[in-house]
């Protein structure tokens, strides 16, 4: 049984950034349903795995219908179980110690970084995600993604450690259809040290 993550947090606090409605409709409905339609389809297909080798070995599910149930409501459970423990009250900044120097090395620069991954979020047509990722060499990188897909999809050995939400559910009520200034605001609830703990969690592959 997948269970949804527990906010730690209120609905409105997040505000001004992230709005109470869309953090109650975000978290209570989509999440929600996802979390439950995905509970039926695993169980309807026999399988006990966790989230994340669920969604490395999509291609083992021998039903094309329930593979695709899976895939969508798997990654619609995992990528909001990692969006809504990534985002905090008191959040934004830039990381430092280690993490931001690893960042700044890859990126050159927290604003390069910054600037990349907003453009991927902007960019991306349609529903999905921007990620940051990590691999069990430490290395990190920048992508995107359609619909509920993300990195642990692809089968590289990447696996998210942070998500941004473009699925028009994750801003629209505040933003209406400027989605820059939706990313752009993100950036002062992000949890660093939640993200930091996730790149130390894939590097010791706990």
């Amino acid at each position: 049984m997948f269970t949804q993550y527990k906010l730690p947090y209120s609905y409105d606090a997040l505000e001004p950034y992230i709005d109470a409605l869309t953090m109650e409709t975000h978290y209570s409905k989509h999440h929600v349903t996802y979390t439950n339609n995905l509970n039926d389809a695993v169980q309807k297909a026999g399988i006990d795995k966790d989230i994340e080798g669920l969604l490395s070995s999509l291609d083992s599910i021998p039903d094309e219908g329930l593979r695709k149930t899976i895939r969508n409501n798997g990654g619609g459970f995992y990528n909001h179980n990692l969006y809504f423990s990534t985002i905090a009250p008191n959040g934004g900044g830039e990381p430092g110690g280690t993490f931001g120097k690893l960042l700044d090395d890859a990126f050159g620069g927290f604003s390069s970084f910054q600037d990349r991954l907003s453009a991927l979020a902007v960019g991306q047509f349609g529903s999905g995600w921007a990620w940051l990722s990590a691999n069990q060499a430490g290395n990190i990188k920048l992508s995107s993604s359609p619909n509920q897909d993300n990195p642990l999809m692809e089968g590289t050995g990447y696996v998210p450690i942070l998500g941004i939400d473009v699925w028009e559910h994750a801003y629209y009520l505040k933003y209406k259809n400027v989605r820059a200034d939706y990313v752009k605001a993100f950036y002062n609830v992000i949890n660093w040290k939640a993200v930091e703990d996730n790149y130390e969690r894939v590097k010791t592959g706990k």
